[in-house]
């Protein structure tokens, strides 16, 4: 084991700011800091900070005095959003990051944690996805505008560091699925739309739900809690801007996976696959090695627990709004 330092100690004295915060992922990384110990934590709202204006970013900097910022705020969505907004998706994203980590190094911030997306991908890149692989060819065309803006903060983390010695680091997560997801039909990603499916259509005694594509891709799927603790053992640990992988590695097609949310949810009912809707990219599952061998981070929650926390957590939302 590398000599890493102690959480507790790494987080008392620091003032860090968390973009995206008050989101999904957002949330959990907000809970685990707190359970670490640190104090002074500061969450920028949209309403008085819009990151894609470079004043707002200024203000923001300047409010919040950080030493570590968690830049975790980004627009994103499934695939019906990326298909519907990829202008937005790519201007939005790549304004949000590229001059807050700019501005970050002028203020003397330590120290620059960008998050990723595994859409930076190449479409038929190698599986499992090797961080090296990154370059070898063009991303899935419904979310290569989203994918492509974020890995330019990667690109300009490594220049930062190469001219300025600034110390960000570059983490490419796999798809989030947990508590508190974004349960909405028209931006959604595949787990929480295919839960809400099948949980309403069970309590309206529906008998059949609707699914994109054939169902032959394969995706890998990291529990959010677990990819919250993830993103702070490498803040804690990992002061390097080589890119690394956060996932399960473990890889599953969506087929599969529509059984599984159709078992754990107790829907009855037949799926009828639109093959009229895009599949998205064929394969994903990452390899993991770097994350462990660099700051120690592994899974540690199942698929089947993974999913029935999420469903459990939306049978508790549609039950109040229904």
């Amino acid at each position: 084991m590398l000599n890493w330092p102690d959480s507790e100690e790494f987080w008392s004295d620091c003032r860090v700011c968390v973009t995206g915060g008050s989101g999904f992922l957002g949330s959990f990384v907000v809970e685990k800091l707190r359970q670490r110990g640190a104090k002074d934590i500061f969450v920028p709202r949209k309403k008085d900070y819009d990151l894609v204006e470079i004043e707002a970013v200024r203000q923001m900097l300047a409010d919040a005095k950080p030493n570590i910022i968690i830049h975790l705020a980004a627009n994103v969505g499934g695939i019906g959003a990326n298909r519907a907004h990829p202008a937005e998706f790519f201007y939005n994203n790549l304004m949000m990051g590229v001059p807050l980590l700019h501005e970050s190094w002028i203020a003397g911030v330590k120290k620059f944690v960008a998050i990723g997306t595994v859409c930076s991908y190449p479409k038929f890149a190698p599986i499992p996805f090797k961080e090296e692989d990154l370059w070898i060819g063009y991303p899935e065309e419904t979310n290569a505008p989203y994918g492509l803006a974020k890995k330019m903060l990667l690109v300009q983390s490594q220049t930062y560091r190469q001219q300025y010695g600034f110390n960000s680091i570059f983490l490419l997560p796999v798809n989030l699925y947990g508590p508190r997801d974004n349960f909405d039909l028209e931006t959604s990603h595949v787990i929480p739309a295919l839960i809400r499916k099948c949980v309403e259509a069970k309590a309206k005694n529906l008998d059949e739900i609707v699914v994109w594509g054939d169902g032959s891709p394969t995706r890998e799927f990291v529990y959010v809690e677990d990819a919250a603790e993830g993103i702070l053992l490498a803040t804690e640990r990992y002061n390097n801007s080589q890119p690394v992988n956060l996932g399960s590695a473990s890889e599953i097609s969506i087929k599969e996976l529509v059984d599984l949310i159709v078992s754990l949810t107790g829907f009855k009912g037949k799926i009828h696959w639109d093959t009229s809707k895009p599949n998205g990219q064929p394969r994903r599952k990452l390899d993991t090695q770097r994350a462990e061998a660099l700051f120690g981070f592994k899974t540690s929650t199942d698929l089947v627990d993974g999913l029935k926390e999420t469903i459990e957590d939306y049978q508790r939302t549609f039950m109040k709004i229904r």
